[in-house]
């Protein structure tokens, strides 16, 4: 079976974007994910080369500039308020503290800095303070990405003119079980935020959390309603679901995966093949990871990571630990 004719077959319309019919079905999607794991892999890579270096990987470094305190109830996150996590509420950092993390980064091998705050959505006030900290990461050499939440009319266009590059605000699952995961936003608050973000000229930086109990075809209705955006994203961040102490999902899980780690690999193989130009990243839950379902990572076309020993309040491999699983891999930094 072709390809094209595998990703373009539409399903139901997905909540509202720009497209009046998705670019990759629900249906499509799950064939690909039903595929033998030979074929998934030999098509990913195949989508792969045609559009990246085979051994290059992009490099990004995450940093919390402000955690813990969020009113939102996802069921993953242990920065959400009303959870006990051990997680304090700080405020947001000042520019000297961001400025320094960023030349860290960016000597260490990063060339991509993202910033992280927990808030529902930044008040006008934050904002300001945020585009500060984006001139100060613009100003040591390095692309800026920021998540803060959904935003207003306007705000991302406060960022745009501060020089940010990327905005990362996640789809998290399917639409069909997002409510299983979060009640205090809609799936159409998160696209709302992606076309304003899309508006302003940003690079969209959206992607999912896997291993919250969704099915096969719900990890295919995540890949599809990403591919189907208009444009889809320039960077992909797929997640392995960390399950924190004191959050819902543990309390569900004990911390028994949720997920085999071969399917947490097709789910980046099918992320590849219908997202063919997109930065497919290795993002939360590779510390759970070994560096043999890595390399199938890899293999499956994932060319970037989360670089870096933490990321907004959960662990991450070490940067030795990289380093050394590029060495084995003939891997190198972009």
């Amino acid at each position: 079976m072709k390809l094209d004719a595998i990703v373009e077959v539409p399903t139901a319309a997905p909540p509202s974007s720009k497209r009046t019919s998705p670019r990759v079905g629900v249906d499509a999607a799950l064939a690909l994910f039903d595929l033998p794991f030979n074929d998934l892999l030999f098509r990913a890579q195949e989508a792969h080369r045609a559009h990246h270096p085979p051994n290059r990987v992009q490099l990004s470094t995450l940093l919390s500039i402000k955690t813990g305190g969020c009113p939102e109830d996802c069921g993953y996150c242990p920065q959400a308020a009303r959870y006990h996590t051990g997680v304090a509420n700080e405020t947001l950092l000042d520019v000297a503290a961001v400025a320094g993390a960023a030349r860290a980064a960016k000597a260490a091998g990063a060339t991509r800095f993202c910033m992280g705050a927990a808030w529902r959505g930044p008040k006008d006030r934050d904002l300001a303070a945020v585009a500060d900290l984006v001139r100060a990461v613009k100003a040591e050499g390095l692309e800026t990405c920021c998540t803060l939440g959904m935003l207003k009319e306007g705000q991302a266009q406060t960022l745009k003119a501060a020089g940010l590059d990327f905005y990362n605000h996640n789809l998290d699952t399917a639409p069909d079980f997002y409510g299983e995961i979060v009640s205090t936003r809609a799936y159409q608050d998160r696209l709302d935020t992606l076309e304003r973000v899309r508006q302003a000229g940003l690079s969209v930086c959206c992607g999912g959390i896997v291993g919250m109990g969704e099915s096969r075809r719900q990890r295919a209705g995540l890949i599809a309603q990403l591919a189907s955006l208009d444009p889809y994203p320039e960077s992909v961040p797929i997640n392995h679901l960390v399950q924190v102490e004191g959050t819902p999902l543990h309390d569900r899980f004990r911390g028994e995966s949720a997920l085999d780690p071969l399917e947490f690999v097709r789910t980046i193989a099918v992320a590849r093949i219908t997202m063919p130009k997109a930065m497919v990243r290795l993002s939360a839950g590779r510390q759970a990871l070994s560096d043999a379902v890595q390399a199938l990572c890899f293999l499956a076309g994932a060319n970037s990571i989360f670089y870096g020993d933490r990321l907004l309040t959960t662990g991450n491999p070490d940067v030795a630990a990289d380093r050394a699983l590029f060495a084995q891999l003939g891997l190198a930094p972009m």
